[in-house]
């Protein structure tokens, strides 16, 4: 069985997101702002199951909107952080839509051989409440302080610069993976600047870099079933796929293959993924964020007015916010999140 339905935007988010801080937005772009998107946003239900995990009567919002390209989003002390990424800032907005800069230059200092995506990009909060984050144009993972200061976590494998790091997360044992595709160099993969000769999927633990996957063309996305032994990885391009791998206990990988695949070629990407407390995982692609069993059954699609690049749980996982293109989507799920290993709600 096969229902759509239409959602309307919520007209007190999408009038009211005002910004803080210095960087107000006119009544007139909110509007207008409004009226598109409430033509394009809703729910495709494909399976009967979907309705445990998210509601018939759930209804998307637009919380904020005026943005370039959004990324990275992590709940952290009551606020969601997210990446702006071709404007290299870091924002934090409450629930009510107010938001404020919290990093300028989120991505390091600009080189002649960075992207247009030169901001930063996925983050995670640290056991000892710090935030990592991924900085395309300084090519690495910098930490961040409780006073907003930055300093290198991981920049090198085996002597070499990274890529230009992507997405991250804490493994179920306390691992850090991440993926290190090309996105940010300016001629990405035949960029001179590019000193790894692959795009890696790596795992740091007990002080030691690893590259756990040498043979994907574009990881991006990256998440971990509720025990631990799955890793699923996002692979942009060109072949795309939500990849998944059996994990053994000392953080080696195997099995890899394919557990859904987008066939030809689309603007929007496979790229950010979550996982819930059910195992399944929710992962942006191609025409929006789909939700897909652990056996690879695809229950439902959330389909935005624009690109859904990434996603990320709130509310002790009762919340899912999504990164668009240029605007903060929300919406509550009946089923629950998987929160990350060191979440600071």
């Amino acid at each position: 069985m096969k229902t759509i339905i239409s959602i309307t935007l919520v007209g007190a988010f999408a009038l009211t997101a005002a910004c803080s801080g210095g960087e107000p937005e006119s009544q007139a772009n909110n509007a207008a702002q409004a009226v598109a998107s409430e033509q394009a946003m809703s729910i495709d239900r494909l399976d009967p199951a979907l309705d445990a995990i998210i509601a018939p009567d759930t209804v998307i919002e637009k919380v904020a909107t005026g943005f370039t390209f959004t990324e990275g989003p992590l709940w952290y002390k009551g606020r969601l952080w997210f990446a702006d990424l071709p404007a290299s800032r870091v924002i934090a907005m409450s629930p009510d839509g107010h938001y404020e800069t919290l990093i300028e230059n989120s991505g390091g200092p600009t080189t002649a051989s960075t992207s247009g995506f030169k901001g930063s990009n996925g983050m995670v909060a640290t056991k000892d409440g710090d935030v990592l984050i991924t900085q395309h144009a300084s090519r690495q993972i910098a930490r961040v302080d409780g006073k907003m200061g930055m300093t290198t976590f991981l920049d090198k494998f085996e002597g070499k610069r990274l890529n230009s790091p992507n997405d991250l997360v804490f493994s179920p044992d306390g691992a850090l993976w991440f993926t290190d595709p090309s996105f940010g160099l300016a001629k990405q993969d035949a960029d001179p600047a590019k000193e790894i000769d692959f795009n890696g999927v790596y795992r740091f633990a007990d002080g030691k870099l690893t590259a756990a996957i040498k043979d994907l063309v574009m990881p991006n996305g990256i998440g971990f079933s509720p025990d631990g032994k799955v890793l699923y990885v996002n692979n942009s391009g060109p072949e795309m796929a939500l990849w998944r791998y059996d994990v053994a206990p000392d953080g080696t990988v195997s099995n890899g293959k394919p557990l859904v695949s987008w066939p030809g070629t689309a603007d929007d990407v496979p790229d950010g993924l979550k996982l819930d407390a059910a195992g399944n995982i929710w992962a942006s692609g191609p025409g929006g964020i789909r939700i897909i069993t652990p056996e690879g059954k695809v229950l439902g699609q959330i389909k935005l007015p624009e690109t859904a690049a990434n996603l990320g749980w709130a509310d002790d996982g009762k919340t899912l916010y999504i990164t668009g293109s240029t605007s903060i989507y929300r919406l509550r799920i009946a089923g629950t999140g998987q929160m990350p290993l060191y979440s600071q709600p």
